[in-house]
């Protein structure tokens, strides 16, 4: 049986920044993540490999916008 060693993380971080957002890897290897962060309002996405083909970009937002909320969390100034 061949392992799958492509695959979405979905995580989320509350220390330096506040958010949530998803990890591709393929072949076992991190090559971008898309992040939604509800401090500051934006979505980003960090790449770790140095080509990724449009299609593959492609797809890597598709499965944040799938996974992840769109809205940002709306916190409370008194919280």
């Amino acid at each position: 049986m061949k392992e799958n060693k492509d695959r979405v993380i979905i995580a989320s971080d509350v220390n330096e920044r506040d958010g949530i957002g998803v990890e591709i890897y393929r072949n076992d290897k991190l090559i971008a993540e898309i992040f939604r962060d509800d401090t500051k309002k934006t979505r980003t996405i960090r790449v770790f490999k140095e080509n990724i083909s449009l299609e593959l970009m492609e797809e890597c937002i598709q499965t944040f916008k799938k996974e992840i909320p769109w809205e940002f969390i709306e916190y409370d100034e008194t919280d």
